[in-house]
């Protein structure tokens, strides 16, 4: 089972130069796993929460593609608040970690690569049943 420990920021390839960046993800190249699914929240009202599940299977990376957020990740013992703000750097969240998504800023945009393609029955919904999944 994964810990906390094992989600991290990683450094995504950047290239810049007096016209901007441009950051390239490729499958088997720079990603840790396929990327089956991609998708984006945007125009969360401030002080409003997302997430607060976990998952039995799915990898993720998560950017803030634009603003900034924070991610609180839960492995049943200890929790940690993780503050993304670069769109150069991702979140790298493994299977069977709960996390809430906090403080979202004006205008941001939370863009997710997921490793498997949407399916509920992935979804640990209730802090209760993910507490029994990490200790059975």
């Amino acid at each position: 089972m994964y810990k906390i420990d094992d989600c991290n920021l990683v450094d995504l390839p950047k290239i810049g130069d007096t016209c901007g960046n441009i950051t390239v993800l490729q499958n088997d190249i720079d990603m840790p796993f396929k990327v089956q699914r991609i998708y984006y929240l945007y125009d969360v009202p401030m002080g409003s929460e997302r997430g607060g599940h976990g998952h039995y299977e799915l990898e993720q990376y998560i950017i803030a593609a634009s603003g900034s957020f924070s991610f609180v990740l839960d492995d049943g013992e200890r929790k940690k608040t993780v503050f993304l703000n670069d769109p150069s750097k991702a979140l790298y969240i493994k299977p069977g970690i709960w996390r809430e998504i906090v403080g979202f800023s004006s205008g941001s945009i939370c863009l997710v690569l997921a490793s498997r393609k949407y399916d509920e029955k992935d979804y640990i919904r209730s802090y209760d049943a993910y507490l029994k999944f990490i200790n059975s």
